[in-house]
């Protein structure tokens, strides 16, 4: 990837919003919280390893990073062609500098989750407005070099999901079947950057509960299994893709065998609904038709757009009137539970946007598989 390149594209497209909203300048803050780092990468090239940072871009001017004194050295700084400023007290030294060049008003990615409070707090004075939604729509469909990358991340999200499935046992703990996973992603460079769990129901037959679980060495794997895998590759590009597992002759619960149908049916009817110009809305309720009409309601978000950010908006859900983009990416799992609360059926998808439909980036079949 040429990074100069990517970065003159990142600026200009996240300037232009910023323009619409009156913006002298834009915090983007950035944590080592998993999936919180990559608004940062987007806008520098800088990984975060330790602790926060703040890339600043001014409306007109050169952009910097403002680190806390302490990460000096932790991470590799060389790989940003940025001005890099270490403060004692970044949100001080964000203050000065908007002053100095008479600032008004401040936009803020990740000032609800991310920004620090002492940060946030030495910004008082300035008008300061929350610019998450605005930030995410204005990176949200990927230059031809980011799609690389994501292709990238889901071959190796695949070929992890194929790993933990030639790996999983009834009777096998959730930490030995991950690890060997985990181990593949390591060694294809995802370092850190995986949210990897896993859905079970100890003591039952045929079926899921609908909470995510850390894969620990004391949970026993049963018959049945939701593995909930997230990979971003060397390129920082975050992906999902993962299938349910049954173990050989299981008997599915009846709720289970039913939310199949409709993961089928969402399948089929996001490859026509997840075109170019759809309303986020309108995909969310073709999408999500199969489930709720067999009385199912969806416990997590349906789908959303993935990047460097686990999370970005636009989500795929009610009342959102986002138009979809080509070369926007989408990560779809719809969470299906049933009325008792407990049988639960989950599924994770990568889908890139182009003007016919919805494109699934991995090529495993739509299916519970059997070992």
């Amino acid at each position: 990837m040429d990074l100069a390149a990517e970065l003159t594209r990142r600026h200009a497209n996240v300037r232009a919003a910023m323009a619409e909203h009156d913006l002298d300048a834009l915090i983007v803050s950035g944590s080592e919280y998993t999936g919180f780092e990559g608004a940062v990468t987007y806008l520098s090239g800088f990984q975060i390893v330790h602790r926060y940072a703040y890339v600043v871009l001014p409306a007109d001017g050169e952009p910097l990073i403002v680190f806390p004194a302490e990460a000096r050295y932790v991470g590799e700084h060389g790989t940003s062609p940025l001005e890099q400023v270490f403060a004692p007290h970044p949100g001080e030294e964000m203050a000065r500098r908007a002053r100095d060049a008479g600032w008004r008003r401040l936009g803020v990615y990740g000032l609800d989750y991310v920004m620090t409070v002492r940060d946030y707090r030495a910004l008082e004075g300035f008008d300061v407005v929350p610019f998450d939604v605005e930030f995410d729509l204005a990176r949200a469909v990927k230059s031809e070099a980011e799609l690389v990358s994501v292709r990238d991340s889901v071959r190796i999200n695949q070929r992890g999901f194929e790993i933990w499935y030639e790996h999983y046992a009834p009777g096998r703990t959730a930490a030995e079947v991950m690890a060997a996973a985990e181990e593949y992603f390591l060694a294809e460079g995802c370092g850190r950057l995986t949210m990897n769990m896993v859905l079970t129901a100890p003591g039952r037959s045929g079926l899921a509960l609908p909470e995510f679980k850390i894969a620990r060495k004391e949970e026993v794997l049963g018959d049945f299994v939701l593995p909930s895998l997230e990979v971003a590759g060397p390129g920082m590009h975050w992906v999902e893709v993962s299938r349910a597992v049954a173990a050989a002759g299981t008997a599915l619960s009846d709720d289970t065998k039913r939310m199949a149908e409709a993961y089928d049916e969402y399948y089929a009817a996001a490859r026509t609904a997840m075109r170019a110009g759809a309303a986020c809305h309108d995909v969310h309720r073709a999408v999500s038709r199969g489930f709720s009409e067999r009385g199912y309601h969806l416990g997590h978000v349906t789908g959303h757009s993935i990047g460097m950010t686990m999370i970005e908006f636009p989500k795929v859900g009610e009342g959102v009137e986002t138009e979809l983009a080509e070369n926007m990416v989408l990560s779809m799992h719809p969470h299906a539970i049933a009325a008792n609360g407990e049988d639960c059926l989950y599924m994770q998808d990568t889908w890139l946007v182009t003007a016919g439909g919805g494109e699934p980036l991995a090529t495993l079949p739509m299916r519970i598989h059997e070992r």
